[in-house]
């Protein structure tokens, strides 16, 4: 897990160019392993623009199984956590499932009586083992304990497979060549683990490599077998990259070769590419994804390709010095169709869509789809970051629009439903109903501490009486980077005529909260339960 713009490791935050050289491309890596990439300009035909997916997917690990790529990302508190993204081609993917099905770590993923916020789905590591034709998922929860889960299919079901009581502290697990399970971890001191042939235990736990004092910080290993060489893949958050590269087996000796430090990024604004993973196509080409520090819209993955050294080091293929903007589209076979990360959802059917993720875990008998989604109240409180059932989708970068259709007929007195814009400093558009009088109000002021507790429970800055039983609530939101950006917020009695409500708000640039703004649909009461709103019709569109 990167902590950008700082070197220090995130256990003490908690508690208080390249060389041209010549190439040889590698083959036989042991770890074979979503919409279009959106942004301010096109691809040329033949290329691809970074960021490839302009959204938050950050901490990624990156596989090729056959014909198909997948990706895993962190996402802390939400749940079901740890997306899992597929491509045919590294540049357009798709969200198709998630590794953990259910925050079961503990209260505070439930909003009963504590909170975990900036908890929960750090960087982990997705893996497939050919022997069982079986997916893994490995992470380790508030450095207490590793978690491990399979699939058969990456849909899922997700199952849990096993706990082991070593945390694993941003892992990178490795399938050998020979079928055993390894995993690279730690944060400045690197360790390798060997797990039992079933996966269930550890069976030796060995440091393998001590962080020189002069390169600082490096977590968020990768584990590779190339060639008969094991390489650990290792990040200096948030702006470099290194390799360790060991002859002698997975658990050493290792020596380390920079990858990239403070290299510019493809993103105006954003940080340096890092933390991400090695992968090799089908034809025997290879790439870096990795992810760029971009708030406030969070960490955004970008491509570039890779090639090597005559003696086993691999180099990022730069454009004028820096990580391209543009490249080459990887040669793989045409791919097929995806399920883009824009457009329109009308909760068809009796399941949520793989891109939507709730803040926490929901209590799954106070909300329900059936051709809409229907949100009943869950919680009593005046203050969002404490109401259950609020469910997210990550926002469209360079900017998009997210326009909701709400029937507010069975909110009840004292209820309040909307459309967010959720972090650490939030503001929304919604319904508040009061006695006998129905209002759209636009509310700022929603504010945690650093400790994420909340410091403001927002204030109305605007409002207007609305008719009818129906509205359409909008919210814009400016993700660039490099400064903090305006959202604005908007309304409509008939789905055609916009009004805007309220001030511009401000959308911090600030990366501690880790996760970016998300859109965010919310029901909570503030004197009884049982009302309840129906969304109809969610729609995240860019110009």
């Amino acid at each position: 897990m990167s902590w950008p713009h700082q070197p220090s490791p995130r256990r003490r935050a908690l508690a208080a160019g390249l060389a041209d050289g010549a190439v040889l491309p590698l083959t036989g890596a042991s770890r074979t392993a979503a919409a279009p990439a959106q942004g301010p300009a096109r691809a040329a035909a033949g290329e691809y623009m970074n960021p490839v997916i302009w959204q938050d997917f950050a901490d990624i690990d990156v596989i090729r199984v056959g014909n198909t790529y997948y990706a895993s990302a962190s996402t802390m508190h939400y749940s079901p956590g740890a997306p899992v993204l597929r491509s045919y081609d590294l540049v357009h993917w798709e969200i198709v499932g998630h590794s953990v099905p259910v925050l079961d770590f503990g209260a505070e993923y439930d909003l009963n009586g504590a909170r975990g916020y900036v908890r929960g789905i750090w960087a982990s590591s997705l893996a497939y083992r050919p022997s069982n034709r079986t997916f893994y998922w490995l992470g380790q929860i508030e450095f207490a304990r590793t978690y491990i889960y399979t699939a058969t299919a990456v849909e899922g079901p997700w199952n849990r497979l096993t706990t082991v009581n070593t945390p694993y502290y941003d892992a990178g697990l490795l399938v050998d060549s020979d079928d055993t399970l390894y995993v690279a971890y730690g944060n400045t001191t690197i360790s390798v683990a060997q797990l039992s042939p079933d996966g269930r235990t550890q069976v030796r736990t060995q440091q393998v490599f001590t962080t020189p004092s002069g390169v600082g910080t490096l977590e968020g290993s990768r584990f590779y077998k190339i060639n008969g060489q094991y390489y650990i893949f290792l990040t200096r958050p948030a702006n470099g990259q290194y390799i360790l590269k060991s002859s002698g087996g997975p658990f050493g000796p290792y020596v380390m070769r920079q990858v990239l430090l403070d290299l510019r990024g493809p993103i105006p604004g954003g940080g340096v590419p890092h933390q991400g993973g090695l992968v090799q196509t089908q034809n025997g080409a290879w790439y870096y994804l990795a992810f760029v520090d971009a708030y406030p819209g969070g960490r955004v993955p970008a491509l570039a390709p890779v090639t090597w050294t005559w003696d086993g080091w691999p180099i990022v293929q730069l454009v004028n010095g820096a990580w391209g903007t543009s490249y080459p589209s990887p040669a793989v076979p045409p791919p097929r169709r995806i399920t883009p990360m824009t457009g329109v959802d009308t909760f068809g059917g009796t399941t949520l869509e793989p891109k939507w993720e709730w803040n926490h875990n929901p209590d799954n008998s106070k909300w329900s789809v059936n051709d809409g989604l229907t949100l009943r109240t869950a919680t009593v409180t005046d203050d969002v970051y404490w109401a259950r059932n609020t469910l997210t989708h990550r926002i469209q970068g360079p900017t998009s629009t997210a326009t909701v259709q709400l029937d507010h007929s069975a909110m009840r007195d004292g209820d309040r439903a909307g459309l967010a814009l959720l972090r650490d400093s939030s503001a929304w558009i919604g319904v508040k109903r009061e006695g006998r009088v129905t209002r759209v109000v636009m509310v700022g002021g929603l504010t945690m501490d650093g400790n994420w507790n909340t410091t403001g429970t927002g204030c109305e800055l605007a409002s207007a009486i609305v008719p009818g039983s129906r509205i359409w609530l909008r919210a814009s939101a400016d993700i660039r980077p490099g400064a903090a950006r305006p959202g604005t917020f908007s309304y409509s009695t008939d789905g055609i005529t916009f009004t805007r409500l309220g001030p511009d708000f401000s959308m911090g640039d600030d990366w501690r909260f880790f996760m970016g703004y998300r859109f965010a649909l919310f029901n909570h009461a503030t004197q009884a339960l049982g009302g309840s709103v129906r969304v109809t019709r969610f729609e995240l569109s860019t110009p």
